[in-house]
Formats: structure tokens, C-alpha cells, sequence
């Protein structure tokens, strides 16, 4: 009986340490939650499955509206994001009076103009409708790039608007749309400027891009970023999940997933 009970005990002793460090290795593993757009999942399920060797269990969170993440994250439903580009970012700090800061570089992807009308951006003419997205940073942008096309002419804004519009060396129709919209109005527009996660999810075929933003010192502020609150700046594990982003495998993926229009960032001198 007596060994009855040394047995018994030193089986309940090792089912009992089995049990414990099994709970030990569960409760090491950290869980982060990444707000992302949804055309960028393709990139960031590689850097999930490479994280989870390191016991962080990335969470992907989708999106398809560019005004979503930042007010998720700052609502601590989400831990970090990687949907926007530095200006965006600083724009949305100020008119929301929030501290969200940036750790980390990811890639940039220079505007492009698409048409399923004309093969150039040379052959627009007076009257010829383009749209481009109406949030404050990208229309902006998307001046520019008409600007640099030597479409148009613009005052010395910081970051202007239609309103900046001075002189128009081939009368087109600057049209404004909602970014989400920018790339379903090509069937009655004659182009449309568009964001690269936008044309990624709208399937545009890289034959109907006429026109590409150039990357110069100025482009800096498009450079799209990883981001988390201020007070969170410092955690280890996020800095974890950047360093697996900036790697090579991801650039050429990132060339790959988007066919050469997005462009890694982390190493980029402007």
C-alpha cells in the first residue's frame, strides 16, 4: 500500500510539473495586435509565422479605410500599425491632439497615375477629367505629381489644395474623390491618381499606370511607417516585430507582392 502511494504521489508530482511548465511557456508568448490595411496582409503573414518562433503571436488586423487605424490604436484595440506614411501621421497627431509616433521604417510607394483611355500622361487634353484622393495629404501630393507632370501650376504651399491651383497649362478637370473611390472612377474619368494600396486591392493592371511620383529629398515625409502611442515607444517586443520587417526576404517580397511599385524604405537615403 505504502508503495501504492509513493507511486501515486510521484506521478500527481511530475503531472504537476508538467502542467506548470506547460502554463509557463504559454504565458511567455506575447500577443501583439497590428492594424493593417488589407492589401498588405500578403506581407505581413511571412513576418507572423517567422515571429511566432520568437513566442510573439501577431494578431493581423485589416482595414480598408485609412481613417480607422490610428483612432484603433489610440483606443488600445489595436498595439501597433503599418498603414501610413509620416505626414499623414503628424497630420492626424494634430487634428486629433494624440501622440502616436512612429518606430519604425517600412517601404515607400510613389503615386501613380492610372488610365484605361490613354497609354501617357502627355496625351491628356483640356476637359479631360482626372480625380485624385481629397484627404489632406494625398490630394496634396497628388498636386504635386500634376505639377511635376508639368500638367499644372501651383502657389508655395506647404501642402496645397485645388484652391492652390494657379494656372492650368492643359485645362483638365481636377476632380477630388474619396481614395477609397479613386480607382472605380477610371470608368468615367480619363485618369486617376491612386494610392498603391488602393490599386493593389482594385486589381489594377500595371499596363494602365501612365505616370509615376518621383522620389526626391522631399519624399521623405511618404515614407510609410510602423507606429504605437508615445508611452509605448520603447517596448522591446515591437521593436522585435520592426527588426523582422527590415529584412531582405521582405524587400524582395515587397517588390514581388506589388510588382516593383513599392519600394523597401528602411535603408533609403533622401
Amino acid at each position: 500500500m505504502k508503495k501504492l502511494r509513493g507511486v501515486l504521489f510521484i506521478v500527481i508530482a511530475a503531472f504537476s510539473i508538467f502542467v506548470l511548465a506547460g502554463c509557463g511557456s504559454q504565458s511567455s508568448e506575447k500577443t501583439v495586435k497590428v492594424g493593417i490595411m488589407a492589401s498588405d496582409e500578403p506581407i505581413w503573414k511571412p513576418i507572423q509565422k517567422k515571429l511566432k518562433k520568437q513566442n510573439i503571436d501577431l494578431k493581423l488586423v485589416t482595414f480598408n479605410d485609412y481613417n480607422q487605424p490610428n483612432q484603433a490604436l489610440e483606443q488600445g484595440e489595436l498595439d501597433i500599425n503599418a498603414f501610413q506614411h509620416i505626414y499623414f501621421l503628424n497630420n492626424w497627431n494634430k487634428a486629433h491632439n494624440a501622440d502616436l509616433v512612429p518606430i519604425g521604417k517600412t517601404f515607400i510607394a510613389p503615386l501613380r497615375v492610372y488610365s484605361t483611355k490613354i497609354s501617357s500622361i502627355k496625351d491628356l487634353k483640356d476637359g479631360d477629367k482626372v480625380t485624385l484622393p481629397n484627404d489632406a495629404t494625398n490630394e496634396g501630393r497628388a498636386l504635386e505629381l500634376l505639377e511635376s507632370a508639368g500638367l499644372i501650376e501651383l502657389d508655395k504651399a506647404s501642402l496645397p489644395t485645388v484652391k492652390d491651383i494657379t494656372k492650368y497649362n492643359t485645362k483638365i478637370k481636377v476632380t477630388p474623390l474619396d481614395a477609397a473611390q479613386t480607382a472605380h472612377s477610371l470608368d468615367d474619368a480619363t485618369a486617376a491618381i491612386v494610392n498603391n494600396t488602393i490599386a493593389a486591392d482594385a486589381k489594377l493592371p500595371a499596363k494602365e499606370d501612365i505616370y509615376t511620383e518621383k522620389i526626391t529629398k522631399k519624399s521623405e515625409r511618404w515614407v510609410n511607417v510602423i507606429a504605437t502611442t508615445k508611452k509605448n515607444k520603447d517596448n522591446a517586443t515591437y521593436k522585435k516585430i520592426v527588426k523582422a520587417y527590415q529584412t531582405e526576404s521582405n524587400a524582395k517580397n515587397l517588390k514581388k507582392i506589388y510588382k516593383d511599385t513599392t519600394l523597401p524604405a528602411w535603408n533609403m537615403k533622401f
